[in-house]
């Protein structure tokens, strides 16, 4: 029995011993070089014969060293805007969901608002209107400063949507009232009028 424990612990420290020697080069050297290799290693450059040549066709660009270029001006017309540029409706799931939440909040199951809102910001992570509806089901929980961190992420991305920016100052007015924070409160609703 002692003698097949020696024996296995003798494989496995040759075989670890083996193994350990395939991460060294000829030379002991590592076989991971750096990225653009090592000066030993690098093959000699031969010399420039064309000197009229420009140097940036014959240099490989890294995509982070890529010289900057003029943005083609059809670009922007062919990028999609967000939610908040467009004032455009819900994904139809993302609707359904608000709708529900909003149905639980009158019959008084926050909880399951919370959850239903929740889902509804998985699908639609960047519209504000489901921001500020999960503010209001916190509001109504009692958690204000869970609601009003929601009603500030909804106002950050309201855009230029002036509706959508004006019930979020208020909403958020409404909350830093009920915190206590009335200097904050009236400087949101400052924010609200002056849309």
């Amino acid at each position: 029995m002692m003698n097949r424990q020696i024996a296995f612990r003798a494989g496995a420290l040759a075989f670890l011993l083996v193994l350990g020697g395939c991460a060294t080069g000829p030379g002991g050297d590592g076989i991971y070089a750096p990225m653009g290799g090592d000066d030993r290693t690098r093959a000699p450059e031969p010399p420039r014969t064309d000197a009229g040549k420009d140097e940036a066709e014959e240099k490989v660009w890294r995509k982070s060293e890529q010289p900057q270029q003029d943005e083609d001006p059809r670009e922007d017309e062919r990028r999609s805007p967000s939610y908040s540029e467009t004032g455009s409706q819900l994904p139809a799931a993302a609707l359904s969901l608000v709708r529900e939440g909003d149905r639980r909040l009158q019959q008084g199951n926050t909880a399951g608002a919370i959850a239903s809102l929740e889902r509804a910001q998985r699908i639609a992570p960047r519209s504000a209107e489901v921001y500020f509806k999960l503010a209001e089901a916190y509001v109504r929980s009692d958690n204000l400063g869970t609601a009003e961190q929601f009603t500030l992420k909804g106002l950050s991305l309201a855009g230029n949507n002036e509706s959508m920016q004006r019930s979020g100052w208020r909403l958020l007015a409404d909350i830093r009232r009920a915190r206590g924070n009335v200097a904050g409160a009236d400087q949101a609703e400052a924010r609200a009028r002056a849309l």
